[in-house]
């Protein structure tokens, strides 16, 4: 049996904020933006070819303090143009840091050990790693 991770609830305290920056900053797809009539709200984004999205939300969302989610983590294939996007969007974005070595050969040098850092207007963190082929 597959076990998928398809959704993570991101702490925000203003919702609008938060979705213009994941959308208009970071480069995520809107997959919906829901009024429940009052009770609440959910926006769900999604990374572009991710089998996971997030939901940014007031009302119907667990209460987590607005930016105490840490950890989170994209994959993409070429570090250095992921930075270049984000820098172009205008994210506060780490300069590329190398993380351990790798074991053997890999295709690019970044590959497993490359990372860049950055968070969203609450604090929210994320860690964006390069991997371009896998075992």
């Amino acid at each position: 049996m597959n076990w998928t991770l398809e959704v993570v609830i991101v702490p925000v305290s203003d919702v609008d904020r938060a979705k213009e920056f994941y959308a208009e900053r970071v480069g995520f797809a809107v997959d919906h933006d829901t009024d429940l009539g009052g009770v609440g709200r959910i926006v769900q984004l999604t990374p572009r070819g991710s089998g996971c999205s997030i939901v940014l939300g007031r009302g119907v969302v667990p209460e987590m303090p607005p930016g105490s989610l840490k950890g989170l983590q994209l994959v993409v294939a070429d570090l250095e143009q992921a930075r270049a996007e984000l820098v172009e969007r205008g994210v506060e974005v780490s300069e590329i840091q190398v993380v351990g070595r790798n074991p053997g050969p890999v295709p690019h040098p970044l590959d497993n050990v490359g990372f860049v850092f950055f968070r969203d207007p609450d604090g929210n963190e994320w860690t964006v790693q390069q991997i371009s082929a896998r075992a």
